[in-house]
């Protein structure tokens, strides 16, 4: 439960971090580019504990990567307005079924 748990908040944290990313504008603007590393920081902490209580490397990055994609792809839509194609809205569709498949034939820890 706790590797899990760790993982989501590495997700969350990763995700924001990306969209302060975009939010720093080339690191021109302080808190957000503060926010960043702050982001990052915590996701890699957070996906070195989930890893270190059981996580499986494979298991944990595929959906640390898998799904922080999907999230970061809705949030520069909601946030920002970006637009997604039907290529590309196939393609988050593709890597969920990955992170669904990864997590039905494997363990998680």
């Amino acid at each position: 439960m706790y590797p899990l748990l760790l993982l989501l908040v590495a997700i969350v944290a990763e995700v924001a971090a990306t969209v302060m990313l975009k939010s720093a504008d080339g690191f021109s603007r302080l808190v957000p580019s503060i926010l960043v590393f702050v982001g990052y920081a915590t996701s890699y902490i957070a996906l070195g504990f989930a890893l270190k209580l059981g996580l499986n490397l494979g298991t944990g990055y595929a959906m640390w990567a898998g799904l922080g994609a999907l999230a970061a792809a809705v949030a520069g839509t909601v946030l920002f307005d970006e637009h997604l194609t039907h290529t590309a809205i196939f393609g988050i569709v593709l890597v969920l079924a990955g992170v669904l498949l990864i997590n039905l034939t494997g363990p998680t820890g």
